[in-house]
């Protein structure tokens, strides 16, 4: 039983901005994008100014170590939510603030 509380707080500390969020964020400029999805994912559209780092990449977390601000926060896409959400967690452990963008690069394709 105790499992489930620690987890739920865990997940908890996750924050999420949906993807009409996101797009006034943009609007203002300067934000730290990264999607995670694969390549060949990206080749099918993606949103300007992110960062492309493959979360199924062994060096995930170093590379977003290498190349974000940790005093900035960091959102996070994929296509549909699920990868974007385990790789917030991680880099949640390591100290970033992170969202989660809800409904990844399908929920934005859908309203942009």
């Amino acid at each position: 039983m105790s499992f489930f509380f620690i987890n739920c707080t865990a997940q908890e500390e996750i924050k999420s901005i949906s993807t009409k969020e996101l797009e006034v964020l943009l609007e203002k400029g300067n934000v730290q994008l990264i999607d995670v999805r694969t390549p060949k994912e990206v080749k099918e559209g993606f949103i300007k100014t992110a960062l492309f780092i493959n979360y199924f990449e062994k060096d995930f977390t170093n590379k977003v170590i290498e190349k974000l601000d940790k005093n900035k926060p960091v959102y996070v896409y994929c296509r549909s939510g699920n990868r974007s959400g385990k790789s917030a967690k991680q880099l949640h452990e390591k100290g970033f603030d992170v969202y989660n963008v809800l409904g990844g690069y399908k929920q934005w394709r859908k309203e942009n």
